[in-house]
């Protein structure tokens, strides 16, 4: 049996599904799994923890003001790598007593990149590296998911220096990295700027969660899960404009057809404005989160299956392959996606016949024109997805692609 030292930002209970489903089909193909993690209080992925042994560093324990110790231990991570330097000891605790194979790296921004290469180099243990998002992908400072102090003429060289620190220091490690791994064909090629061996692994879906129900609806639900971010990276106004025109045109109506949000706070502010400025407030509803677990029963009920971006062009977002689409993709229900990237997103709707990337307001009229139609005839819509594509985004196929990069890289690393 291998071994792999998993060293990753986030891990379940946390928002982490690529880490957390990875360790999960790794235990079925005889890998052991040891995590070393930072500790946070989300239970979103609660359902995937015990499915190895996590040591979660608590940054944060007994904290009364948590916003205020964020920003600092941002400051002491930036300056002196505090976070990365604590989650470094742990590791080399664990390497104490246990013998790994090789180290695997998984981040969406740069942390903890510095522990896992000095980890590698400290040991003589292969890294392979898991970005799974990347700066460059953003229209601005998205990628910073806590606001910083809004301290005037300070901020914007925060953001700079902050953006610039990640930059570096993810570039360096992955100069050093054994090989790399990342989630779009567009992450592919600016990775490969400082990484010839770097290698395409879709974020997918779980077979054994994400499947098609065929259940009926007494209403006509669109529903949306997740965040929004900022209008420029997703943006909602053909879908408004669209519901708006069916209604002045008396095909639907707010008593049969509902918009259903399952987003933050700020999603919901932003979208309420938006639902007001296009008439079409009275279609919405706003839900809170809910456990990854759930999230299938709510799929398998709607009606259409929402997603939102924006055309990838210098301006807008770049690369974006959403876990939520792979996961509509298994339950084969129509997929809307507003607007079009006209990159990858769309090429890969298009190869799996899932629905619509929409370009025009009159597209996304006579998409949901058409499945509205076959709903009111037999409750429900259904995608005819092509399953010979859509089979490579398993969570269990993708268990193997990591496989294979971890047995190439260990042939390499052993002669």
């Amino acid at each position: 049996m291998k071994k792999v030292l998993i060293i990753c930002d986030m891990f379940p209970p946390a928002f982490g599904p690529r880490m957390g489903y990875l360790t999960k089909y790794l235990k079925s193909f005889n890998w052991e799994v040891v995590v070393v993690t930072e500790k946070t209080e989300e239970q979103t992925f609660a359902f995937l923890t015990d499915q190895c042994k996590v040591k979660a560093v608590d940054f944060y324990k007994n904290a009364k003001h948590k916003g205020l110790r964020w920003f600092f231990i941002l400051l002491g991570e930036l300056l002196f790598k505090f976070k990365s330097r604590k989650l470094y000891r742990v590791a080399m605790e664990e390497l104490k007593d246990n013998s790994f194979d090789l180290i695997l790296c998984s981040t969406y921004r740069s942390f903890p990149l510095w522990t896992a290469r000095k980890v590698s180099k400290k040991t003589g243990l292969p890294l392979v590296v898991d970005i799974r998002d990347i700066i460059e992908q953003y229209t601005g400072y998205e990628f910073i998911k806590q606001t910083l102090p809004d301290i005037p003429g300070v901020k914007p060289l925060i953001d700079v220096f902050y953006k610039r620190s990640c930059l570096n220091e993810r570039n360096h490690v992955l100069r050093a990295a054994n090989h790399v791994v990342t989630i779009s064909p567009w992450h592919v090629s600016v990775l490969k700027e400082h990484n010839k061996k770097t290698s395409l692994i879709y974020n997918g879906y779980d077979p054994e969660l994400f499947y098609p129900a065929h259940t009926k609806s007494d209403k006509f639900i669109i529903a949306y899960t997740g965040r929004l971010l900022s209008l420029s990276m997703r943006n909602p106004g053909l879908l408004l404009k669209a519901l708006k025109r069916l209604s002045d045109d008396k095909i639907i109506s707010d008593s049969d057809c509902r918009v259903e949000w399952y987003v933050d706070k700020a999603s919901k502010d932003i979208l309420i404005e938006e639902s007001k400025s296009h008439g079409v407030l009275n279609f919405m509803d706003f839900k809170s989160y809910v456990p990854a677990s759930e999230i299938p029963q709510i799929l398998n009920k709607s009606s259409i299956l929402l997603l939102l971006t924006n055309k990838a062009d210098e301006k807008g977002p770049k690369g974006i392959m959403t876990t939520k689409f792979f996961e509509f993709l298994a339950v084969e229900k129509p997929i809307l996606c507003v607007r079009s990237d006209e990159d990858s997103l769309e090429k890969v709707i298009n190869e799996t016949n899932s629905g619509l990337a929409a370009k025009n307001e009159n597209e996304v009229y006579e998409f949901i024109h058409q499945h509205f139609i076959e709903w009111k005839k037999t409750g429900k819509t259904h995608a005819d997805i092509n399953k010979e594509k859509t089979i490579a985004f398993s969570r269990k196929e993708q268990a193997l692609q990591f496989i294979r990069i971890f047995e190439e890289v260990l042939k390499k690393q052993n002669g």
